[in-house]
This record gives C-alpha cells, structure tokens and sequence, in this order.
C-alpha cells in the first residue's frame, strides 16, 4: 500500500462536499489509487507524468488528478508514495491543473 499526501486543492474541494455517496465514491477512488497506482490514465503534453482517475456519479464526470513519486527510506525497500493533486468536476479540470502545476 502507498502512501498518501493530499495537496491544498484537492484537500479544499474534499473538505467543501456535502454529499456523502460522491464523498464515499472519492474515498474509495483513493483507496484503489493507493492499492494500485498505476491504476490511473495517464495524461500527456503539459501534464505529463500525470495521472487521472474518473468518477461517475449523477451522470456527472468528476476527475481525482494525482502523481506518483518514488522514495527510498533507509533501511527498507523503495516505497511508493501517492500525491493527489487536484479533484473536482470535468468542467475545466484540466486547464485548473495546468495553472495550479505551473
């Protein structure tokens, strides 16, 4: 299992859901996400080494936007730590990340 650092706008958007099932449907996107990193589409050009997660709720599309990075802790093998970028709706997810990256 990897471990987890959730960044300020994904943390802020989290925080701001009032709907529990999409709240549930998040938690447990993460928890595949940590399971299995490579489970996530990767996403080229700007945001490459980007990963994106898709949701499907309300016929909605909501996207979880994450990177895995590598550590090696002395002693132990290397482990894999996952980093949530950024959640929220399709609507212009991708231009936000690209703002927020850069």
């Amino acid at each position: 299992m990897a471990n987890l650092i959730i960044l300020p706008p994904a943390a802020k958007y989290l925080k701001k859901l009032k709907d529990k099932r999409l709240k549930k449907l998040y938690q447990d996107a993460i928890d595949d996400i940590c399971a299995d990193p490579s489970v996530g589409d990767p996403k080229h050009g700007d945001l490459e080494g980007v990963l994106g997660y898709d949701i499907y709720y309300n016929k909605i599309n909501y996207e979880l936007a994450y990177t895995i990075e590598e550590r090696v802790i002395e002693g132990t093998d290397e482990t894999e730590t996952v980093v949530v970028i950024m959640a929220g709706t399709r609507e212009n997810f991708y231009d936000q990340l690209k703002r927020y990256l850069s």
